[in-house]
């Protein structure tokens, strides 16, 4: 029979391959993460990476020429006809970006208020605002151009026939009101969605917390400012965030519905369409692959920057409460 030292190494030497089988396991979860590595470093890490290199060299159509520095960078802030183009293409970006907060989020969070009284049919009100965002957007913006065709679209057609003849506009082609129309139809496609985060976090309030403060006299705005807001003010800065970034990354639904010419009068473009116009060579002095790389990399570092500051803007908010 073995004695009691061989049983004590035998079940030692279990014990410790027992524990680097378990190790391995544990370890071998972290396989699952290499395919979203893989594909966000494609995808998103690399381009970055290309576009950051790309603007600090001079480009003969897709051929890098010779390393200039900052010289694109200089080129877009004191060269026109650049500066004038970059500087109203971020104009319309901040624009987009204050329109679509009143347009789309605060029209959201007061559609969540609604629905979570629990109003009749808030079950379909839900799915009925949210449809839009099952769309394709280069469906969106062909079916919004043929509604507002200044001559044969339903809008105008239904405007004339109320009487309302006096505003009823070549609303895409006209430079006043063509960007407005845009950020108007891209917060009608988001409305849905910001509206089901805005729910979700007034559902998740503690309602022994509303009844205590109904009790204490809090009604209709204070109710509203004091207990309401503060309560679901994590989802208020994801989706202020999210819109911030939405709004300095559009480019598909103007692409839609405007092309990437950014008219009528460059009074729809943004930095987006600013950059492909410079890279694929459809902007002043033709194709310029080094100016539109150094447009991605400032796009970049405004909406890495802004981002930041938001963050730490809504977590001292937070933490002040």
């Amino acid at each position: 029979m073995p004695d009691s030292k061989d049983l004590t190494l035998n079940l030692a030497g279990k014990e410790k391959r027992y524990k680097k089988k378990r190790t391995f396991r544990k370890h071998l979860v972290h396989l699952f993460l290499v395919p979203a590595i893989l594909i966000y470093g494609v995808f998103q890490v690399y381009p970055l990476i290309s576009a950051v290199i790309n603007s600090f060299y001079s480009w003969q159509g897709f051929n890098r020429v010779a390393f200039v520095g900052l010289e694109n960078f200089k080129t877009l802030f004191t060269q026109e006809p650049f500066k004038g183009t970059f500087l109203n293409a971020l104009k319309h970006n901040f624009i987009f970006f204050i329109v679509s907060v009143f347009s789309e989020l605060i029209v959201a969070f007061l559609l969540a208020l609604l629905i979570n009284s629990k109003i009749k049919g808030a079950e379909f009100f839900k799915t009925i605002f949210f449809l839009p965002k099952l769309l394709s957007v280069i469906v969106i913006g062909f079916l919004f151009s043929l509604i507002l065709n200044p001559t044969s679209g339903a809008l105008n057609s239904f405007l004339n026939s109320i009487g309302l003849s006096s505003i009823a506009l070549p609303w895409l082609g006209n430079t006043s009101t063509a960007l407005i129309t845009i950020v108007l139809v891209h917060s009608w496609a988001g409305l849905g969605f910001a509206m089901l985060i805005f729910l979700a976090s007034l559902q998740a309030i503690d309602k022994e917390i509303l009844e205590a403060a109904k009790l204490d006299g809090a009604t209709g705005f204070t109710l509203l400012f004091k207990i309401i807001i503060p309560q679901v003010m994590n989802a208020i800065m994801i989706m202020t965030i999210l819109t911030f970034i939405g709004s300095f990354e559009t480019f598909d639904l103007i692409y839609a519905m405007q092309g990437s010419s950014g008219g009528p009068y460059f009074s729809t473009d943004v930095l987006a369409t600013f950059f492909y116009r410079l890279a694929f060579g459809s902007a002043e002095g033709g194709q310029a692959l080094g100016l539109g790389s150094a447009v991605a990399v400032i796009l970049f570092v405004i909406i890495s920057c802004s981002t930041a500051i938001l963050l730490f803007y809504f977590k001292r908010k937070d933490f002040e409460r």
